[in-house]
C-alpha cells in the first residue's frame, strides 16, 4: 500500500516547490492583470485540493503561464468576476470529461501543435512583459507590443530597467552555481527586492490586499452571447487539461521507483474540482505545471504529501507575509516571466519534429497564436496537422519498370481519389499492347481508384495487351469486381509474415501443390526482397560491421518455435543457439560436445551478453524420446548419443514430486528439462562466478504451443508462471495499466 507521506523526503521537497511557486504565481497574476492574491489562491488550491484528489501523485498544479494569455483577454472582455465564473465552468467541463474517461484523447493533439502553442504563448508573454521590465505599459496585442518595443527601449531608462536586468542576471548566474537546492526564481526575486529596498528605488511594486482573499465577491456569469461564453469555457478547459495531461505523462517518465503512474482520468477530475474551488475563491485557472512538478521530483518527493504541504505553506505566507510581498518590484516579476516565456520557446523539440518533417506546423502554430490569438492559432495548427495526416494516409507510391519482356507496375500505399491523377499518368505512359504485371500493395482502395484501374485494364486488353493484377493485401480490386463488400477498416496486411507459407491467403506462394520445396523457399525470399528488404536495409547496414546483442537465447530446433516471433525481437537483438531438446552439456560431461558452450563462451566473453535464456516448449519430440527410454531413436545413432545429455533432466523428473497432477508427464519433463539446463550452465565455474557477481542473469522460459503463450520460470518456487501483459508498479496497478493500454 502506498505511503501517504515520507517525512524525510516530502517535507523538504514541499519547501522547495513552495519557494518556486510563490514568485511564479505572483508574476502570472500580474501578467494576467488580476489581483496578485488570485495567483496565490490558485497555487494553494492547486496544491491542497488537486494534490489530494488528482491522479498524478508528484504533479504540482497551480497557475501556469499557458493560461495567462487567455485570462488576460477574458479579464479585458468580461471583467474579473466573470472570468472567475468561466473558470468554474471550465472546471465542471473537466469533471465531466474525466468522468467520461476521455482523458487520453486529449493526447491525440499533434506534439507539433502543442509545442507551437506553448512557444506562441511564450512569445506573447515575452513581448508583453518586456514593456514592464523597461518601465512601460504593455499594449493591447502582441503585434502592437512588438511594434512599440523599439520606442520603449529608446525612451525608458528608469530604475525598473535596472531591477529587471538584475533579476535576469541572477537567474542566469544562479542556475550555473552548485547551490541548486535553493530555487533560482526565489533568489532572483529576493536579490531584486533587496536591491530596490536598499537603494531606495522608486519602482512600481506589488499591490497586496489587506486580507488573503482581498475584496472577494461572488463570481457572476458575464452578460455575453452564449456561443462566446461556451468558447471561453472550452478554451480554458482545453488548455488547462492538455497542459495537465502532458505534464503528468512527462512526470511518469521521471517518477522514482515505487511511485504509481498517473491515472489521467482521475487527474482530469482533480483538475476540474480544483478549478471550481479556485474560481469560487477568486483564483486563477489552474493546471499541472512542469516547472514546479520537475522541482518536486528533483527535490526527492515520494508521495502526494509534498504537493499538499506546498499549498499549506502558500496559505501560511499569504496570511502572514503581506508586508514582505508588497516590497517585490513588478519589473522583477516581469523579468522572471520573460525568462519563463523564453523557456517555453525552447527549440529542442524541433529536432524530433524536423525528423518527421513537421517543423512547419510548429512555426505556423506559433505565428498563429501570436498574430491571431490562442484559440485561432491552435485551431490553425490542428487543421494543418490534420491535412498533413490526411496526405500521409492517402499517399500512394507508384514504381514502373521493364524487365524480361514485361512491364511491372507496383502501386503501394492508400489508393484514393487523391492519388488517381498520379496513377493515371503512370498507366498512360505504358506502351499499348504490352504484357503488364500490376502489383497492388495497397491497404485501401476507394471506388475512384478502382474505376481508374478497371477502365485502363479494359482499354489496354482491347489493344492486345495482357494485364495480370496481383493484390498483396485485402482483395480490394477483386471484391469490387464481384460486388462483395470491402472490409470496414484498412487492411493490416493480407500477407502475414508470421504465418506458415501454407496458411497465407495472398502472396508469392498461394498454392503449394506441385511446387518443389526449393521453389517455395525462393518464393519466400522473393517476397522478402519485395516487401521487407527495403524496410530493414537501414538497420542491416548499421549492423553490418558489428553486433551487440544483450541476450543469448538457447532453444530447441523445433520448427514451431520461432525465437524472434515469441520475443518480438529484430536483427541484432538476440544471439540464438538452437539444438535438439535445448540441451546444455554439463561441465566435464563424458559425452563430449563443445558446440553449445562455444556459443555461450563467445556470447559472454566477446559479445558481453547480460542474459542467458533457456527456452523449452510443449510436445517436444526430444523429450518424448527421452521419456520413452530412447527406444524411438535407437536407429539414429548421433541423435541417441546427443540425447544422453538429457539423462540429468530425466533423473530430476523421476525424483521430483508430481505437484497437483494437472500437467502431463511429457509437459513435466519439458519444464524440468529447462530447469536442469540452467543448472548445467552453472556447472561451469567461470560462468557461475559471473552469475554470482550479478554480471549475467539466467532465465528459464517455456512455450505452450497450444495456447501460443510464453511462461517464465519462478526460480524461488521452481514453477512456470504466465508472463503478465503489464509490469505492475504497485499492488492493484496491473489491472489499471492493462485497462489503460486497452
Amino acid at each position: 500500500m502506498t505511503r501517504f507521506i515520507a517525512p524525510g523526503r516530502d517535507i523538504p521537497a514541499s519547501f522547495v516547490v513552495f519557494l518556486v511557486a510563490v514568485p511564479l504565481s505572483l508574476g502570472i497574476a500580474v501578467a494576467a492583470g488580476v489581483p496578485v492574491a488570485a495567483g496565490l489562491v490558485a497555487a494553494a488550491v492547486g496544491g491542497i485540493i488537486v494534490g489530494l484528489i488528482g491522479g498524478a501523485p508528484l504533479q504540482v498544479s497551480g497557475p501556469s503561464a499557458g493560461i495567462t494569455v487567455i485570462v488576460a483577454s477574458m479579464v479585458q472582455t468580461y471583467g474579473w468576476q466573470a472570468t472567475c465564473a468561466i473558470t468554474i465552468g471550465a472546471g465542471l467541463l473537466q469533471i465531466g470529461l474525466g468522468a467520461c474517461r476521455v482523458a487520453r484523447t486529449a493526447l491525440a493533439v499533434s506534439p507539433a501543435v502543442m509545442y507551437g502553442m506553448l512557444g506562441g504563448i511564450g512569445a506573447v508573454i515575452v513581448l508583453s512583459q518586456l514593456h514592464i521590465v523597461l518601465g512601460g505599459t504593455p499594449q493591447e496585442s502582441p503585434i502592437a507590443n512588438l511594434v512599440d518595443l523599439p520606442r520603449q527601449i529608446g525612451e525608458n531608462h528608469s530604475a525598473a530597467v535596472l531591477i529587471g536586468v538584475l533579476t535576469v542576471v541572477v537567474l542566469l548566474v544562479w542556475e550555473r552555481l552548485p547551490f541548486r537546492r535553493v530555487p533560482a526564481p526565489l533568489v532572483a526575486i529576493a536579490v531584486a527586492t533587496l536591491a530596490a529596498w536598499a537603494g531606495g528605488l522608486d519602482v512600481p511594486r506589488v499591490d497586496f490586499p489587506d486580507s488573503f482573499f482581498g475584496d472577494w465577491s461572488t463570481p457572476k456569469v458575464p452578460d455575453a452571447p452564449l456561443p462566446d461564453l461556451v468558447g471561453a469555457v472550452v478554451a480554458v478547459a482545453l488548455v488547462a487539461s492538455v497542459e495537465s495531461l502532458l505534464c503528468a505523462v512527462l512526470m511518469d517518465r521521471t517518477r522514482p521507483v515505487g511511485v504509481a503512474r498517473s491515472d489521467l482520468d482521475r487527474e482530469m477530475i482533480g483538475q476540474g474540482v480544483g478549478n471550481c474551488f479556485s474560481g469560487f475563491l477568486g483564483g486563477l485557472p489552474i493546471s499541472g505545471v512542469v516547472v514546479r512538478s520537475a522541482a518536486n521530483v528533483r527535490a526527492g518527493a515520494l508521495t502526494r504529501a509534498s504537493t499538499v504541504l506546498h499549498g499549506v505553506w502558500v496559505v501560511a505566507l499569504s496570511l502572514s507575509g503581506a508586508l514582505l510581498i508588497e516590497q517585490i518590484p513588478l519589473s522583477a516579476l516581469a523579468a522572471l516571466l520573460v525568462a519563463l516565456g523564453l523557456r517555453m520557446m525552447d527549440p529542442s523539440p524541433l529536432k524530433g519534429l524536423r525528423a518527421h518533417r513537421e517543423t512547419w506546423i510548429y512555426w505556423l502554430t506559433l505565428a498563429g497564436v501570436v498574430v491571431l490569438g490562442l484559440g485561432e492559432g491552435v485551431l490553425l495548427g490542428m487543421a494543418l496537422a490534420a491535412c498533413l495526416a490526411l496526405r500521409r494516409l492517402t499517399r500512394v507510391r507508384i514504381r514502373t519498370e521493364q524487365r524480361e519482356g514485361k512491364w511491372h507496375v507496383v502501386v503501394a500505399g492508400s489508393l484514393t481519389f487523391l492519388g488517381v491523377p498520379k496513377l493515371n499518368a503512370a498507366l498512360a505512359d505504358l506502351p499499348p499492347g504490352v504484357p503488364v504485371d500490376l502489383d497492388l500493395d495497397v491497404d485501401f482502395m476507394d471506388n475512384a481508384a478502382f474505376d481508374t484501374i478497371h477502365t485502363w485494364r479494359v482499354s489496354h486488353e482491347r489493344q492486345g495487351g495482357r494485364v495480370d493484377i496481383d493484390e498483396i493485401h485485402e482483395s480490394w480490386y477483386e471484391n469490387a469486381m464481384t460486388g462483395e463488400a470491402a472490409p470496414k477498416d484498412k487492411s493490416s496486411g493480407g500477407v502475414r509474415w508470421w504465418a506458415p507459407w501454407s496458411r497465407r491467403e495472398r502472396g508469392p506462394v498461394q498454392d503449394l501443390d506441385g511446387v518443389s520445396p526449393r521453389e517455395v523457399l525462393l518464393a519466400g525470399v522473393r517476397e522478402y526482397h519485395g516487401r521487407t528488404a527495403r524496410l530493414v536495409r537501414p538497420i542491416m547496414a548499421e549492423l553490418a560491421m558489428a553486433q551487440t546483442p544483450d541476450h543469448l537465447f538457447i532453444t530447441c530446433v523445433d520448427s514451431r518455435v520461432v525465437p524472434n516471433l515469441i520475443t518480438a525481437s529484430g536483427p541484432g537483438d538476440i544471439f540464438i543457439n538452437r539444438n535438439v531438446g535445448n540441451l546444455v552439456p554439463r561441465y566435464g560431461s563424458r559425452v563430449p560436445d563443445d558446440s553449445v558452450m562455444a556459443t555461450v563462451e563467445y556470447a559472454t566473453s566477446v559479445l558481453d551478453v547480460k542474459t542467458i535464456t533457456v527456452c523449452g516448449h510443449s510436445n517436444c519430440g526430444a523429450m518424448a524420446g527421452v521419456l520413452a527410454g530412447g527406444s524411438e531413436v535407437e536407429h539414429l545413432p548421433q541423435l541417441s548419443n546427443w540425447l544422453k545429455h538429457a539423462n540429468y533432466s530425466l533423473d530430476r523428473y523421476l525424483h521430483e514430486p508430481e505437484g497437483d497432477g494437472a500437467a502431463s508427464p511429457l509437459t513435466r519433463l519439458c519444464q524440468t528439462n529447462v530447469v536442469q539446463q540452467l543448472d548445467n550452465l552453472l556447472s561451469y565455474p567461470w560462468l557461475k562466478r559471473r552469475v554470482d557477481l550479478g554480471e549475467i542473469e539466467l532465465v528459464g522460459m517455456y512455450l505452450d504451443l497450444e495456447t501460443a503463450k510464453v511462461h517464465i520460470l519462478d526460480p524461488d518456487h521452481g514453477s512456470f508462471l504466465a508472463v503478465p501483459d503489464e509490469v505492475p508498479t504497485e499492488e492493484g496497478d496491473g489491472r489499471r495499466d492493462a485497462e489503460a493500454t486497452a
